[in-house]
């Protein structure tokens, strides 16, 4: 049986830069559709999951592309709304060798941070759900999104549903006054998975500590409901060459993934949402350490596929944790 899953954030169009150009020499651009939360969705519908994402589009024929995009992938999109607005937008350079990527965002005043959710009827949403998932991002984005964030977990919890939050710190996002100290640490007071590095605790939380173990237990200490934490490692060789690796908190131990070496990295975006994904997936059907290793490869997997989205199967997923079939010609 499988089981129900929401997840909530902007969905933005994606204007990518052929191959591996750059802003400044291209004519052209690839229309793609993504966003944090709604890459995770997209995973988790792959792997035969009930999901439905909660949003705003713009009403207008891009807006309705996105929901399209949302419907194409498996995603329940019976609480995406059409609102004024414009359509988020950003746009995608693909670096190779030791020239990075890069991103340019093009999101203020979208559709989706201008929706303050007072028309979603939380109980239907949550109406026989078992996960919510969120992130730093939406928070981040403007205070009707923080707002709406914020009312989406406190009616998940009523509902006991577990939820999930990928604390994605964005420094430049934070522009409407209130500051992530002011906003975080009561979302993360009601969740029970968070993915987050020193990085984003000492920003999101005001938590300060050397080592990954200390700061999970003192996250545990002022959050009880947290039960567990994680963070990626990546090593960053070149652009199209990381070693990605994971580590989760289970209030006991600190668990770590096999490291995997990507040399050949075809498109790093959206790769901690298969990661996130991945987590979410294992926690819901495996024992701690499983999901890890599971994350960890849907990850790895995502660096070989263009877009946001990670479309692979859960046995393709569970072959690379196995060291099954890696690289080779199926027929």
């Amino acid at each position: 049986m499988p089981k129900r899953i929401i997840t909530l954030g902007e969905v933005m169009m994606r204007l990518s830069t052929p191959g591996h150009e750059r802003f400044i020499q291209t004519h052209d651009y690839e229309v793609q559709y993504g966003g944090a939360e709604a890459n995770v969705a997209a995973s988790l519908a792959y792997w035969d999951q009930s999901v439905a994402h909660v949003c705003a589009f713009p009403n207008h024929d891009l807006g309705k592309a996105g929901i399209r995009y949302l419907r194409a992938a498996g995603i329940d999109t019976s609480f995406v709304f059409l609102r004024e607005g414009r359509m988020g937008l950003y746009f995608f350079e693909n670096g190779s060798m030791h020239r990075s990527s890069k991103i340019i965002y093009d999101r203020f005043y979208s559709a989706f941070s201008l929706f303050d959710g007072a028309e979603v009827d939380w109980d239907r949403v949550f109406d026989g759900a078992d996960w919510f998932h969120w992130t730093g991002i939406t928070p981040a984005i403007s205070e009707a999104a923080a707002n709406l964030c914020l009312s989406a977990v406190q009616a998940a919890r009523k509902h006991d549903v577990k939820i999930s939050g990928d604390i994605n710190y964005r420094r430049n996002l934070w522009q409407y006054g209130k500051s992530p100290l002011d906003v975080m640490p009561e979302l993360i007071s009601h969740t029970d998975v968070i993915i987050a590095g020193l990085t984003d605790l000492e920003n999101c939380t005001d938590i300060h500590e050397k080592e990954y173990v200390q700061a999970c237990a003192q996250v545990q200490r002022l959050f009880p409901t947290v039960r567990y934490l994680s963070t990626t490692q990546r090593e960053s060789v070149s652009s199209t060459h990381n070693v990605l690796s994971g580590v989760l908190w289970n209030g006991r131990e600190l668990l770590s993934s096999r490291s995997f070496d990507m040399p050949n990295i075809v498109d790093r975006v959206g790769g901690g949402d298969a990661y996130m994904a991945g987590l979410i997936y294992g926690l819901l059907y495996m024992d701690p350490a499983e999901a890890l290793n599971y994350a960890v490869a849907a990850s790895v997997l995502k660096h070989s596929i263009p877009g946001d989205a990670n479309f692979v199967t859960v046995e393709e997923v569970t072959q690379l944790v196995k060291g099954e079939n890696v690289g080779k010609l199926l027929r």
